[in-house]
């Protein structure tokens, strides 16, 4: 936490008097975690996610999460760590603390938000394209794997595309806020599969939900960079 001393001011009047240094501290208050805006526009992924969905999704259950983290780590060593490390440190070794859900929420949906983008979607190219190729047998069986895994993910959660070192790629699902980093994985692309991600637009229909992030909204070139990033 940012600490300032009050400078010195000078008195006016008509003999040049300098006022006294004050020794009380002012305390400059900054949130711990902060939101990040989207990576975009409320309205930039239109027709296929409403501003309004995202009015909700990220300008209030995103930031609620921020909120309540905050709050819970006030006043702890937590205060101070990355938005990783409290991820790492309340999973707790899979007995999770209650700190945990808000600090991993905030993760997988600042995670999720960069794995779109307008007037994205389609196939991938490059050493991602080939990776699926290879880990999949095929651009649609890695469709249909990834799809059929936020459609069977029971409740809340999400879907994930996750590399190891050696660029060998895999699909995984996680209810509520975990996520694979707890498990030393490497995610590069999600899915939010909670019902607030698209009930407003689809209502109850998450394979049509599903359907529509692939073909429209995932942000390929995003992916390309973490999957370099994770296998350089």
């Amino acid at each position: 936490m940012a600490l300032s001393t009050l400078a010195s001011q000078r008195l006016s009047g008509k003999s040049a008097v300098r006022a006294p240094v004050s020794r009380k501290r002012v305390v400059v208050t900054r949130a711990a975690i902060e939101l990040p805006p989207p990576p975009y526009a409320l309205d930039a992924l239109e027709p296929h996610m409403s501003k309004k969905t995202f009015e909700f999704h990220w300008g209030k259950h995103h930031r609620a999460y921020v909120d309540n983290l905050n709050k819970q780590i006030a006043g702890t060593p937590l205060e101070n760590k990355t938005l990783e490390e409290i991820v790492t440190e309340t999973w707790n070794n899979g007995k999770p603390t209650p700190a945990f859900n808000n600090a991993a929420q905030i993760w997988n949906h600042t995670f999720f938000w960069e794995s779109m983008g307008p007037n994205k979607g389609g196939k991938p190219t490059g050493a991602v394209a080939a990776a699926i190729d290879r880990d999949f047998g095929s651009y649609a069986e890695f469709v249909t794997q990834f799809k059929t895994a936020g459609a069977t993910q029971f409740g809340s959660g999400w879907a994930w595309l996750v590399t190891d070192k050696a660029g060998k790629l895999s699909i995984t699902k996680t209810p509520n806020a975990e996520n694979p980093v707890v498990h030393g994985q490497t995610p590069i692309l999600t899915v939010d599969v909670w019902e607030h991600a698209y009930y407003i637009d689809m209502q109850n229909r998450r394979p049509d939900y599903l359907t529509c992030f692939v073909d429209n909204l995932i942000d390929w070139d995003a992916v390309a960079a973490r999957y370099a990033a994770a296998t350089a």
